[in-house]
């Protein structure tokens, strides 16, 4: 067993603090984003920091690096109000993570990475065709989080699309049914399996262990 101090965290090297710190939290979403600019260019990111924050309001969040040059798919969300975020499946894996390369504003990552736009009527924002779960947001908030200089983008849920199949007897969604995969560190894809399911947990149910 190792015991790596924060002191020690801030002695590594850039490449290997960020393969530690990105993989110490465990198994993360694999999530496309999709924008379009104000005169209609698309763009698409994978994105590994989406989380829920509510259900009423149906708020969800996801965090941006810090603004730094230039940052399309922030400057799309601020400019249009809407975007989408689109489950990760194993079949699409490889070109979902080749959306993280630096490709200029006049390269959309759907043509590069041969991923098919898609869109609901009156709805802008496109969504990824090949996505078993899309979700279609407007925006509803940003903040700074003035440690780090990264932004929390949080948007309320507009759209759900997905095969009826997938939803499940309390309306939860079935992983495993859509083929939903998962993020380790920066580059490592991890299938999903379900292992156990249990009542929602109270005093009178918890079993004595």
């Amino acid at each position: 067993m190792i015991h790596i101090t924060g002191q020690d965290i801030l002695g590594l090297d850039r490449i290997s603090r960020l393969g530690l710190i990105n993989s110490i939290t465990g198994l993360k979403p694999a999530n496309l984003i999709g924008t379009i600019s104000a005169d209609g260019q698309t763009n698409l990111a994978i994105i590994s920091s989406v989380v829920h924050l509510g259900s009423d309001p149906p708020l969800i969040g996801f965090i941006m690096r810090p603004f730094v040059g230039e940052r399309h798919t922030l400057e799309n969300i601020m400019a249009t109000g809407i975007y989408t975020i689109n489950h990760i499946n194993e079949s699409i894996a490889a070109r979902a993570h080749f959306t993280s390369a630096d490709f200029p504003r006049s390269i959309s990552e759907f043509d590069r990475c041969k991923l098919i736009p898609q869109y609901l009527k009156d709805f802008g924002a496109p969504f990824v065709a090949e996505s078993k779960v899309k979700i279609g947001l407007s925006l509803a908030e940003t903040i700074k989080i003035k440690l780090n200089q990264t932004i929390m983008v949080i948007g309320r849920v507009e759209h759900i699309i997905m095969d009826e199949d997938y939803v499940m007897a309390d309306n939860s969604i079935d992983l495993n049914a859509s083929e939903t995969i998962c993020i380790s560190g920066l580059n490592t894809y991890h299938r999903v399996e379900k292992i156990a399911e249990y009542p929602f947990a109270n005093q009178e149910n918890t079993p004595d262990f």
